[in-house]
Order: C-alpha cells, then sequence, then structure tokens
C-alpha cells in the first residue's frame, strides 16, 4: 500500500523514539495543508495497518525534522485530510457488491446505455 520512488522503491525512514528504539517506516503519503507538510507513515515490517502522522518542520540549522502532533485539532484535521485522501487514491469502498469472474473484463462500456 505504500508508495514507491521513481526508483520504483520503497521510500523508507528510520525512526528513532524517546528511548533510543529505532524503527522503519515506509512512506505512505503526503500532504500539504495551511502551509505546513506532513506525512503518513506505516511500519516497514509487520501486519498492521495502523499508520503514524507526522508533521515537517526545519530545525536550526536548516534540516528537515519529523515532529510529532501534539494539537488535537491540527491532528484531526490532518488525519481527516489522509483518510480523505487513502479512501479516493485506493477507492476503499466497503459497501461495493460488484463482484467480477476473473475471466471477465472490465472494458467501461455500459451496454445498457446504448
Amino acid at each position: 500500500m505504500a508508495a514507491k520512488n521513481e526508483n520504483n522503491e520503497y521510500d523508507v525512514f528510520t525512526l528513532t523514539d524517546e528511548e533510543g528504539n529505532e524503527s522503519q517506516f515506509e512512506l505512505l503519503g503526503n500532504l500539504e495543508i495551511d502551509g505546513n507538510k506532513y506525512v503518513a507513515l506505516i511500519p516497514f515490517e509487520g501486519e498492521d495497518d495502523e499508520y503514524v502522522i507526522l508533521k515537517i518542520s526545519t530545525d536550526e540549522d536548516g534540516n528537515e525534522i519529523l515532529l510529532t502532533i501534539d494539537d488535537d485539532d491540527e491532528f484531526d484535521k490532518v488525519a481527516d485530510a489522509f483518510e480523505d485522501n487513502f479512501m479516493g487514491e485506493y477507492d476503499l469502498d466497503e459497501d461495493s457488491d460488484a463482484d467480477f469472474e476473473d475471466d471477465e473484463e472490465i472494458d467501461g462500456n455500459n451496454e445498457d446505455d446504448e
């Protein structure tokens, strides 16, 4: 589900938590909202569908850093935007009752419209 870069490879980030533990994450997506940039990351190894959202900022040396989002309203707004983005990108429609056989072609033409 993660996005691949131009070399057809996953963008992998190594994050270090407050206790010094390192974990690898794949880039799931990024968004810009109200002039701020955010990334959604999913654990590189694991069966978990949960992802983390971090804010991109810069440190005093001008290097990009990833920060947790402490403001609940900001987090909710960004999380909703990512959910909308992912729902549209992957067309996650749980109410869909369209089942197609493996040999059935889908060509976009609807014979009933003719």
